[in-house]
């Protein structure tokens, strides 16, 4: 069997092949590039001359930051603790020193107020005379007391209270 063939559709047909050839080699040469592409990625995700692998890597460092986040929420609830206790303890100090009695100069008389945050603790006071010193302690609750204050006991709990020293 014979094919009686026009050589314009020869033609044709041969320009037709050599097209789809030269389509097929190039994609086999992109296809090659991406192939060497994707073996170099996955050459430096599986670590290159004994190095570590980048998966590895990356689940080395998601265990350290699962210990920070730890490590950060008991720091957290040892600061939460220590700052619950803390506002129990004297961290509120003023002093006021006063002249008790006219004739005596160089403000010899004091009174120190000690408070807690909730503005609890004691006032400690000294009465300087010419001839003796008198101390007197009073207890402090939320700022104010059941023994009767003087304006200086008063004015150094309220500047302990700001937080400000009197002078």
């Amino acid at each position: 069997m014979t094919l009686d063939l026009d050589p314009t559709t020869v033609a044709w047909i041969a320009l037709a092949g050599a097209s789809v050839a030269v389509l097929a080699f190039v994609l086999a040469l992109t296809a090659l590039v991406s192939l060497r592409r994707m073996r170099r990625h996955y050459t430096i995700l599986q670590g290159e001359d004994g190095a570590e692998s980048f998966v590895t890597a990356v689940s080395r460092k998601a265990q350290e930051v699962d210990r920070l986040r730890e490590a950060v929420e008991g720091a957290r609830t040892e600061v939460d603790s220590l700052r619950l206790a803390l506002s129990d303890a004297i961290r509120h100090v003023a002093v006021v020193r006063y002249d008790a009695f006219n004739d005596m100069g160089g403000r010899m008389s004091f009174s120190a107020a000690m408070l807690d945050d909730a503005g609890d603790g004691l006032v400690i006071s000294s009465i300087n005379g010419r001839s003796e010193t008198r101390t007197y302690a009073k207890g402090v609750k939320a700022g104010s007391s059941d023994a009767l204050l003087s304006p200086e006991e008063e004015q150094v709990i309220e500047y302990a209270q700001r937080g400000a020293t009197g002078g």
